[in-house]
C-alpha cells in the first residue's frame, strides 16, 4: 500500500510529500533526528529517545514543533496509517523556513517537523547478527559536538559509502588513535578479561540510548561495562567486538579491517548481550 508521511500538521502520501526550499534543514542542515523501533506492537526504547530528541532540541536552541505527548499521538497515528507491523520511524525537525542567512531567523519562525514509517525485517535483521559483520576503520572528520543528534551527517555518509565499498557493514571512526564510535552505531569491544569496553559520553560521540539501554541490560548479567575510550589495535586484539543502534541493537563484529576478530564468529558475550535486549524491550 502507499505510504503516508506526516509533513507539518498533515499526513501525506510520501510521494507528495515536500519541504519548502528554503527550510533550513535543506540549507544548513540546522535540524535535529531520531529514529525508533517498533516490534510486536511495542515502540523500543521511547521515552529515551524522547528526551534526546528534547536534548538535542534545547542544544541547537530550535522550539519544540509540538509537545512530547503530541509527537507520541502522532508517531503512533502514522503507524495505523500505514498499518504496519515492526517498523522503523523517522522523526526530523528544523529550525523552518526563512530566507537564507547564516543567523537564526526571528523567534516566530516556526519549526519544522517530519515524521516518515517504514516496515523492518527482524528476521533479516536477527539473521545479519548470527553471521556477524565487518567493519573498517576511517579517521573521526566530523564536527566538535556529534552528541547532538543532528542531520549535518556528511562525514558519516562518506564513512559509511567507505565501508560498503568494502564489503563491510559499519566503519569506525577514529580520533587520536582512539576509536569514538561508528558512523551511524557505538562500538564497543570484549577484552581479555570479559570486560565491555565502549568510548565514554561526551561530546566525542553520540550517546546512544541503544546504548544506554545495552549498558543496563549487560549489568543485569553481571557484565562489567568499563567506559572508556580504546585503540584500533585493542579492537584487533579483542576478544570480541559489537556495535549497538537502533537498528542494528546489538550485532557482533567478526573482522575490523579484513583482521578477524576472536575467532571469526558472533562471540557468547555479544550473543547473549543481545538476547537480553531484546527480551527486555519484550518485557517493557
Amino acid at each position: 500500500m502507499p505510504r503516508i508521511a506526516y509533513v507539518n500538521g498533515a499526513y501525506t502520501p510520501l510521494e507528495d510529500a515536500s519541504v519548502h526550499i528554503e527550510d533550513r534543514g535543506y540549507q544548513f542542515a540546522d535540524g535535529i533526528y531520531e529514529v525508533v523501533l517498533r516490534v510486536g506492537g511495542r515502540f523500543w526504547d521511547l521515552e529515551g529517545h524522547l528526551k534526546r530528541w528534547a536534548r538535542s532540541l534545547a542544544e541547537l536552541e530550535i522550539r519544540a514543533p509540538i509537545s512530547e505527548a503530541a509527537l507520541k499521538i502522532v508517531i503512533a497515528k502514522l503507524v495505523e496509517k500505514n498499518r504496519l507491523g515492526d517498523c522503523m520511524i523517522y522523526m526530523q525537525a528544523t529550525r523552518g523556513v526563512a530566507s537564507r542567512n547564516h543567523p537564526f531567523p526571528s523567534a516566530d519562525t516556526a519549526p519544522a517537523l517530519v515524521l516518515t514509517a517504514k516496515p523492518i525485517d527482524l528476521e533479516k535483521l536477527n539473521a545479519k547478527a548470527a553471521k556477524g559483520v565487518a567493519v573498517i576503520t576511517r579517521p573521526d572528520i566530523r564536527w566538535g559536538r556529534v552528541d547532538i543528534k543532528t542531520v549535518g551527517l556528511l562525514p558519516n555518509c562518506l564513512a559509511k559509502e567507505a565501508a560498503v565499498r568494502e564489503n563491510a557493514v559499519e566503519a569506525w571512526l577514529v580520533k587520536d588513535g582512539k576509536v569514538t564510535e561508528g558512523s551511524s552505531s557505538n562500538a564497543w569491544i570484549v577484552d581479555e578479561k570479559g570486560r565491555l569496553i565502549t568510548h565514554p559520553l561526551g561530546n566525542e560521540i553520540l550517546g546512544g540510548i541503544t546504548r544506554q539501554t545495552a549498558i543496563a541490560c549487560a549489568e543485569s548479567l553481571q557484565m562489567k561495562v568499563v567506559e572508556r575510550a580504546f585503540t584500533v589495535d585493542e579492537a584487533l586484539k579483542a576478544r570480541e567486538a559489537f556495535i549497538t543502534s537502533a537498528m542494528n541493537l546489538v550485532t557482533p563484529v567478526i573482522a575490523i579491517d579484513g583482521n578477524r576478530i576472536g575467532d571469526g564468529a558472533p562471540g557468547p558475550v555479544a550473543t547473549r548481550l543481545r538476547a537480553r535486549y531484546v527480551q527486555h524491550n519484550a518485557e517493557v
